[in-house]
């Protein structure tokens, strides 16, 4: 069993069932999550470019700052728009 732990300061950890892994990206759409911040959106760019050869459908997305969770209508809209999310951690 995995154990992955939320930084956002709760204190008991929520159990959570991991989701199957989908068997490739072909028909999925990939959500780009910037956080905001610095360099993520050079990453992201060249991810998307890498991606959209390959011919997989891909959307941005933003977080208002790196120092906070995504908001909530932020998370349901990917999760409504999405199949996969790939988040930017760069400085």
């Amino acid at each position: 069993m995995t154990i992955i732990l939320d930084p956002t300061g709760e204190l008991q950890p929520a159990r959570r069932e991991r989701l199957p892994r989908l068997p490739g990206l072909a028909g999925a759409t990939v959500a780009l999550l910037d956080i905001s911040k610095p360099r993520g959106d050079v990453f992201l760019d060249r991810l998307e470019e890498h991606l959209g050869d390959g011919g997989i459908a891909v959307r941005r997305y933003q977080k208002p700052t790196f120092t906070r969770i995504a908001p909530a209508d932020l998370k349901f809209r990917i999760a409504r728009e999405c199949d996969v999310v790939i988040e930017a951690l760069a400085d």
